[in-house]
């Protein structure tokens, strides 16, 4: 079975090896890099084995992008905890959204009325947009990018016409196409950033059910799924502007 590796990073300015990768179930770390062949070099590497095999990487690369903790620094909270995240983050709230449909949404009063009438209802008055409103008035930022795939499925089209709600509040939401995510190599999991220091992993089960949630500290970790938000913002317009590209399409 192949390895789940998740990219961490790379200092190379074209994107290209250097780089440095993670295994997200065993937690070693893959470096890659200029392969060391020269016999006199290798023969002077303590401990080389006949199956090993050596790489030349600068040493900003390990700084930069090298755990900087022994242990992982993953934990799992409940969705209880996860919600007060909302409420105390400082300065930045930040979501990518993969999924082609959630559990949440369909269980909404509102998707039936979506469904019903092509609309999406928004209540500003629900204790999510009146926290929201709340944040974002304080003068702190809370953004999305969605990911929507070609054509969109039912769910992603109800988020779509949500996002006038979301956007109300004042938040910034934005769309993509999948295959733009896919060529800016965004990873297909669900996950919220808070003050560009904590990010949240969402956890779903197979019926797009959020059962918990996987809270991440490390650092090298972390300014990766920064990349990621810059990523997602740079490939993705406004979900006003998408839905237009939608609607001509239609």
């Amino acid at each position: 079975m192949s390895r789940r590796l998740r990219f961490i990073g790379t200092d190379s300015k074209n994107g290209g090896c250097p780089a440095v990768h993670e295994d997200l179930d065993s937690g070693e770390i893959i470096v890659q890099g200029t392969p060391l062949t020269d016999p006199d070099d290798l023969a002077r590497l303590q401990h080389f084995g006949p199956g090993d095999a050596a790489v030349s990487v600068p040493r900003e690369l390990l700084v930069n992008h090298g755990p900087k903790e022994m242990e992982r620094a993953h934990r799992i909270i409940d969705l209880e905890e996860f919600g007060r995240l909302f409420e105390t983050f400082e300065h930045s709230a930040w979501h990518l959204e993969t999924r082609r449909g959630y559990a949440s949404d369909r269980e909404d009063t509102a998707y039936a009325e979506f469904l019903t009438t092509g609309t999406a209802p928004c209540d500003l008055d629900s204790e999510w947009c009146a926290n929201i409103r709340r944040q974002t008035s304080g003068g702190k930022y809370v953004g999305r990018v969605r990911v929507a795939d070609n054509p969109p499925t039912e769910g992603q089209l109800f988020l779509l016409g949500y996002a006038r709600c979301n956007a109300a509040t004042g938040e910034d939401v934005r769309n993509l196409w999948r295959e733009d995510a896919e060529r800016a190599h965004l990873p297909a999991e669900d996950f919220w950033i808070f003050d560009s220091r904590l990010v949240a992993v969402l956890r779903f089960d197979e019926a797009d059910v959020l059962h918990d949630v996987e809270i991440i500290t490390e650092p090298a970790q972390v300014l990766w799924f920064c990349q990621v938000r810059d990523a997602a913002v740079h490939a993705s317009v406004p979900y006003d502007r998408f839905a237009a590209q939608l609607d001509s399409k239609g």
